[in-house]
Order: C-alpha cells, then structure tokens, then sequence
C-alpha cells in the first residue's frame, strides 16, 4: 500500500512542511455514518491528517446510510462557515449534485471520498477504491471456487440503499461481471435476466440490514448458496440469518471492505473473500488536497487513464482461486483498518 506522502506527490500535491502553512484553513468531512468501522477510520484518518497539517476539520455524518438530508445539510453549514474545501462520502450521488454544485460555485474544494458523484466530475477529484474492480475480483473467485457448479448456482445480492448509489452499483455490477454474468445495463440494478439471480435485497449496510435482507431472500429461494454483500457488516448479518435455519454451510459469502473484523470473519469462514480497500489514505489525501488547494489553487489530478485518484484493492482470502490474485489473512490483517 502507497504511503500517502508517496500518493500525495503522485496526485501532484505540495505537501505542507509545517501545520503554521496551513494554519486557519477549514475544512469538513461528511460521511454516511459516523457508526460504521470504514467510516470511524476514515474520520480518524482526516483527523489526524488535520492535526498535522493545522487544518481546522469539522465533521459530519448522516443518522444512518441514505440519510441525504443530512449531509445537504451539512454542506450548507460548511459553506456558511467559509471551508477551504469538504470530503464527502454521499448516500445519494445524484442528489447531492445540485448542494455540491453549490458548494463550489462558493469557491470550495469538493473532493468525493469511496463513492463517486454521479456524475464523477460533479465534484473537484474523487479518492476511491476501484469498487468496479473490487467486485469483479470477488465475483472472479467465487466463480473460480465453485467451478462447474457456478454455472448452476443461486446467486443473492446484499446492496446498499434504493436510491442505487455509484458505490453499490460499481460493486454489484463488478461482481456479476468477475462472476461471467450478463450485466445489461451496467449503471443499473436489478435489470439482468440471468436465471441464476434470486434477487436483490438493500441493507443500508448494516448487520440488521443484512440479517433482514438475507431473510427476504430466503423466502423467495432457499437453495441459494452465493451471496454478494456490500459491505462486511452486512454479510455478518446475513451469516446470522443462514445460521439461525441451520444453511450457513451451505453459502458462499463474498464482500467488499477488509476492515479488521472483516478479516477476521475470512478467518473465521464467515466470509469466503473480501476486497479489501483504504479509508485512512483516501482521508488523509483528502485532507492534504484541500491544504494544497488554500495554499496555491493546486487541484488533485486522478491517476493515470482513470477518472478518479485509485486508492488500491487486495482480494483478502484463505482459499486462492487459480487465476485470481489475492493475500491471505495475514497480510489482511497487517493492513487492516477499524
């Protein structure tokens, strides 16, 4: 994983050599909850970041994952207060837009942090995972690890929220395309006809969600045995419901985050694989953008032949596929979050 003072000068950043440089430089985060582990290390990072750089960071967090209102909310607030820039990880990518185009009409720094607008260049640069990538890798071992019987599975989805934001489309999508399924329309849900799919359930990313999700799913088909999950709180919970009938050995259970307990969950056999991202980098980049923005009108530029600044995904596994590159749950667990 880059160090983010090497990712930094890969953005094209001045890095500040003293938190004096930055010194009355306000900024904010906004995150989807403040209760979820990625989003805690993403604040902790941002404030960390903050500290060093002198940067005045105020935080803010919807009540819980696709909680809009909010982070409008606090977008007006952050105007009003005369931020330099904000972080943001939207619930609603589409309609955030029109607040964020608010914002930097204002003259801030908007900087989309895990999920991209819609569209990306709604706002200044974006920090994100490849999550496009991170679900074909656990949709690609999947596959790989059912081997002929993939072809006859029963295939359920987890997602986020209704609303279809650009994070949960990306991993969705990703996945079904690693496992070989046909997406039709990649910036849509729910629209495949593969008979393989059970169905599409949302848990706004959550235990409970997940539990309630799973459940909804089994009413429909109990012989499903894959399951894509949007996050890794919400394949615990749907482990606990296929526990609770007695079919948790029966389910492959894949996800997207590599925080510590999600490792652990790969350890445990909870999960099979996750694809494991980094929220404490793309704060503290973030943080260091909107330091580099007040000091010069330096703007981050995206990594080569992308439209985003790529972050980094590991597949964390132990059970490698042939053919998909991953690391075990040691490594996960040294580079682990949460």
């Amino acid at each position: 994983m880059k160090s983010t003072v090497f990712a930094a000068a890969a953005l094209g950043l001045m890095a500040l050599a003293s938190s004096a440089s930055a010194a009355g430089v306000g900024a904010c985060l906004i995150t989807k909850t403040d209760t979820n582990p990625f989003f805690v290390k993403m604040k902790e990072g941002a404030t960390a970041k903050a500290k060093e750089l002198g940067v005045d960071l105020k935080t803010y967090a919807g009540k819980i994952d696709g909680d809009s209102e909010s982070q409008v909310a606090a977008i007006e607030s952050c105007i009003a207060d005369g931020a330099k820039g904000i972080l943001i990880t939207a619930s609603d990518t589409k309609g955030i837009v029109p607040t964020v185009k608010k914002a930097r009409d204002a003259g801030l720094l908007v900087i989309a942090l895990d999920t991209p607008l819609d569209p990306i260049d709604a706002a200044d640069a974006t920090f994100a995972t490849d999550n496009l990538e991170a679900g074909k890798l656990i949709g690609a071992w999947a596959a790989a690890t059912l081997g002929d019987k993939a072809k006859d599975a029963k295939i359920g989805f987890l997602d986020l929220t209704p609303s279809q934001p650009t994070v949960d489309v990306l991993r969705d999508q990703g996945f079904m395309m690693g496992y070989g399924i046909d997406v039709k329309d990649p910036n849509k849900i729910g629209d495949e006809t593969d008979p393989r799919i059970v169905g599409h359930d949302v848990t706004n990313g959550n235990e409970e969600g997940g539990r309630k999700a799973m459940e909804n799913l089994l009413q429909k088909d109990n012989t499903i045995n894959v399951i894509h999950t949007i996050n890794e709180p919400a394949a615990v919970g749907a482990y606990q419901a296929l526990k609770a009938v007695g079919l948790e050995k029966q389910v492959l259970i894949v996800s997207v985050d590599g925080g510590c307990p999600g490792v652990k969950s790969v350890t445990e056999g909870v999960i099979g694989a996750t694809s494991q991202q980094y929220p404490l980098q793309m704060a503290a980049l973030g943080i260091e953008a909107i330091a580099a923005f007040a000091k010069d009108g330096t703007k981050p530029k995206p990594t080569e032949g992308k439209n985003f600044f790529d972050t980094g995904v590991n597949l964390v596994t132990d059970k490698p596929a042939k053919g998909v590159k991953s690391i075990d749950t040691k490594e996960g667990l040294a580079k682990c979050w949460g």
